[in-house]
């Protein structure tokens, strides 16, 4: 560190962030634009990063109604992994690994990627081959995989139950040692400041609350700050994609539901990778650098917009957490969360051109939204600069449910094969 660099650090340190610029700009919105990305996380910010990066388009907004971090780019337990099966979906998540592997020097922001490892339970013979079947596709297609017998499960993963009274019996698991975890919060960060310094604008406060159609084609929004217009208009607004998509008159296959997340009080390294199980619910398992335990469990089975939590859930995903990890039972629940899903019939998202000229959509993300984050950045980047879609997210399209193309992953997404 050079003597200015460390004089500078120590004065900045000192002067309670009075002296600490800011990491992205904060302008008011012009009247036009060459595209208009509406969303502010993790998806809309990395798509207006590789609209400026791969493809030089840099006069483009980015319309955010809260503040950056607000929604599911903050509200998640920050998984990425590309252990899966169909075509497609394989080939996306492997570059969106890939992408995460060097972010960090891509953006020069330190996304806090860490590739400890996610390990997938199998708790029945069927459970077990579903997974061996899942790892030998994942290796056919170039991606790590190891498939683990009980007692190499029990020396990784020494925590667990392998008692005979176990309520969930552990027969093997499926490995995959580049999958980890990733800073949610540095992510939105990272992609902001990077697309700002390409000359992106960055709108917070600014709710998009209609589209301005000339016949068939979207030619700008209405904001709660005033019309904005542009060639091309971009939705990537998550848990809202439906509400959103309705104001430009289209109606989508998607519902919306609360998954819920949760965090233990700090304590000593324990958990040393990501942990999945299926068995009795949907149930996930990190250890944060802080040393809180990091959980959750299936969506909430009904409909809703609300960022919080439910007791029912907080029961159904503590007693998976007990009956695999009995010293998980001395612990005190630190705080809980609810991030907006939207929900597909097949669980797989949509990345596409749609039928409306100039207005393009990224959404239906159910449980897959923040690992995707990347590559859904990088292909919806490629699909509103070329006007057609990359070959990564060509499957993604909102025809596949009438053609009969649909990407039934539900099972997989949610960490085990299900008979």
């Amino acid at each position: 560190m050079s003597r200015y660099s460390a004089l500078a650090l120590a004065r900045n340190a000192l002067s309670g962030h009075d002296r600490w610029p800011r990491a992205w700009r904060s302008p008011e919105p012009r009247s036009n634009y060459d595209a208009i990305i509406v969303g502010g996380g993790g998806h809309g910010l990395a798509t207006a990063y590789y609209l400026a990066a791969n493809h030089g388009m840099t006069r483009v907004a980015v319309l955010e109604k809260g503040y950056i971090g607000s929604g599911n780019v903050g509200r998640n337990t920050t998984i990425v992994r590309s252990d899966y099966m169909i075509g497609g979906n394989t080939a996306f998540f492997e570059h969106s690994l890939k992408l995460w592997e060097g972010l960090s020097q891509t953006l020069n922001f330190n996304v806090m990627y860490s590739p400890r490892g996610k390990v997938a339970l199998a708790h029945d013979p069927g459970g077990f081959d579903g997974l061996a079947r899942r790892g030998n596709i994942m290796r056919l297609n170039g991606i790590d995989a190891e498939l683990l017998e009980r007692a190499e499960v029990e020396k990784l993963l020494p925590y667990l139950d392998y008692s005979k009274q176990a309520r969930f019996p552990i027969l093997g698991a499926l490995l995959q040692r580049r999958a980890g975890t990733a800073r949610h919060d540095a992510v939105a960060w990272g992609y902001a400041r990077a697309a700002d310094a390409f000359g992106v604008e960055i709108i917070e406060n600014c709710e998009v609350t209609g589209f301005l159609r000339d016949g068939n084609r979207v030619t700008g929004v209405e904001t709660s700050r005033g019309k904005i217009l542009s060639s091309k208009t971009a939705i990537a607004v998550a848990g809202h994609t439906s509400d959103v998509a309705r104001l430009a008159g289209l109606r989508l296959p998607v519902e919306s539901h609360v998954l819920q997340a949760f965090v233990s009080e700090p304590i000593k390294p324990m958990v040393h990778h990501v942990v999945g199980s299926g068995a009795g619910d949907l149930f996930y398992l990190s250890q944060s650098d802080k040393g809180g335990l990091i959980f959750g469990g299936h969506i909430d089975g009904f409909n809703s917009y609300a960022q919080r939590g439910a007791l029912p859930t907080v029961r159904t995903v503590a007693e998976c957490a007990v009956a695999l990890i009995p010293a998980a039972s001395r612990l005190r629940l630190l705080r809980h969360w609810g991030g907006i899903q939207d929900m597909t019939p097949d669980g797989s998202p949509f990345i596409c051109r749609t039928q409306i000229t100039g207005l393009y959509l990224n959404g239906g993300w159910c449980y897959q939204g923040f690992k995707a984050t990347p590559a859904s950045g990088w292909t919806y980047a490629h699909t509103i600069a070329k006007d057609e879609e990359h070959e990564l997210n060509r499957c993604y399209s909102l025809d596949r449910f009438e053609t009969g193309a649909e990407l039934d992953e539900f099972g997989i997404g949610n960490w085990t094969y299900k008979q």
